[in-house]
């Protein structure tokens, strides 16, 4: 085989999935149960309802290996999926390097990016419970375009608070949510409360996930007709995402190999969990793997953030997580263009770094878009800014093969394209691209707001 060809691993219709992979069965310990922050007691079904339909609070407390993804979603899912593995031989020899590089490619579905594997999931079961009308946030748009896409074929209908920062920056993903028949605004805006605090104070406000969860959350529980939809953290958004690692695990046969690392970017934590759940269900029965979590250095909540309770959003009104976090009141810099915007991480994902199952770093921008620009010229693919951040990480490991001589087999996670995030792509192009870590003092004060929980 030429070094120059095309190597590409796909799977047919017969190979995709038909069961989601939960790694609460294989886990030895559990992560702390959420808390109600009123009665300092673990929340139950009751305490979930009023913003989720029952089917996926069963979903997020179950301790099934095996859960079954219901006949319409698969007939959604067979749209894209089974998604590639492509072998990047050209990105290989750019880097003169021995190591086997891989990539999963989820930017193959029609919204471009992992999120519709739990959108289409999440808008069946809130059909199915007779919801008409869905809310969520969305920081860089890709959840959000995946869950209008979602509620499209549905038929429901949904409003995102959108990020202003992004909202701003990438007014595609806007047109492409409004093609889909949803309402998007930018957060925070005037239509809530928890908005309205900050948007009148400042109507330029740049937003955070945090703030944009409090409306979507607030607009939900007003409604009886409304529910709410998260596109990360919880786990059964994770549980969904299951699809891609599945498939990996499958396509890594066919290629007679098996990743001696895998690297997937991390915000909230899905995609990561959705490519590395079922190797880590390998790890735990001897394999030797490493897992190494990407995270932006304007965001680090693994690396830098604290292992505690704290609010999934800035005004206080979810459930507490015990995850990492960079505080609830969060903001991300203006000048952060690379997505990953979340103060916290999903706990499955805390919890497996807290016990050592896994790895985190975290990477400046500017380093992050250089991968991702000689990614795209040895590739063709343009990385959506998220995903560049596993690019990134997986380039260094590779010339670090290059200097060692080690063969080693590269996984990423190449979570979705970069076709709406080209704003960013010209920042980089022209220097005009700012490299940012959150400052420590910064942090400090973040964290002195933590709500005060035992355990």
């Amino acid at each position: 085989m030429s070094a120059a060809e095309t190597v590409k691993f796909v799977l047919t219709e017969a190979d995709l999935p038909t069961h989601w992979y939960n790694l609460a069965a294989d886990l030895p310990t559990l992560p702390p149960p959420p808390i109600h922050p009123g009665t300092g007691e673990p929340v139950g079904p009751a305490d979930l309802e009023p913003v989720f339909p029952m089917e996926l609070i069963l979903q997020e407390v179950s301790r099934e290996r095996w859960i079954a993804i219901p006949g319409p979603v698969l007939d959604v899912y067979r749209l894209w999926r089974p998604t590639p593995l492509f072998r990047a031989r050209r990105l290989e020899r750019v880097l003169g390097t021995p190591a086997r590089i891989y990539y999963k490619y989820e930017g193959v579905s029609p919204a471009g990016s992992h999120k519709p594997n739990t959108a289409v999931a999440q808008a069946y079961y809130n059909k199915q419970a007779g919801v008409k009308r869905l809310t969520t946030e969305t920081g860089a748009g890709q959840w959000g375009s995946s869950l209008a896409m979602a509620c499209a074929f549905f038929g429901m209908e949904l409003k995102v608070y959108m990020v202003r920062a992004s909202y701003l920056q990438k007014p595609y993903r806007r047109i492409l949510m409004e093609t889909w028949g949803a309402q998007c605004v930018p957060s925070p805006s005037p239509d809530t409360a928890s908005g309205r605090r900050f948007y009148e104070q400042d109507p330029e406000h740049p937003g955070s996930l945090g703030i944009a969860i409090s409306e979507a959350v607030e607009d939900a529980a007003s409604r009886a007709d409304t529910k709410y939809s998260l596109g990360s953290v919880l786990n059964h958004v994770l549980l969904h995402q299951t699809v891609i690692g599945l498939e990996a695990l499958r396509q890594f046969e066919l290629a007679g190999d098996y990743p001696d690392v895998i690297f997937g970017c991390v915000g909230g934590g899905s995609n990561f969990a959705g490519l590395t759940f079922p190797f880590v269900r390998d790890k735990l029965q001897g394999k030797d793997v490493r897992i190494v979590a990407v995270e932006p250095a304007a965001c680090p909540s693994l690396t830098r953030g604290v292992y505690t309770y704290d609010f999934g959003d800035t005004a206080r009104t979810t459930p507490l997580l015990k995850m990492h976090t960079l505080g609830h009141t969060f903001i991300p810099a203006r000048i952060h263009a690379g997505g990953l915007r979340y103060h916290g991480m999903a706990p499955l994902v805390s919890h497996l770094y807290e016990h050592g199952l896994i790895e985190a770093i975290a990477l400046p921008q500017t380093k992050v878009f250089e991968g991702a620009v000689l990614f795209a010229r040895a590739e063709g693919i343009i990385p959506a800014p998220e995903s560049a951040h596993a690019v990134r990480a997986a380039i260094d490991e590779a010339r670090r093969c290059a200097e060692t001589g080690e063969e080693k087999a590269i996984l990423i996670g190449l979570s979705g394209h970069g076709h709406f995030d080209l704003a960013a792509y010209e920042a980089y192009l022209a220097g005009k691209l700012e490299d940012y870590e959150y400052p420590e003092e910064a942090v400090r004060q973040a964290l002195a707001e933590l709500p005060k929980v035992s355990g």
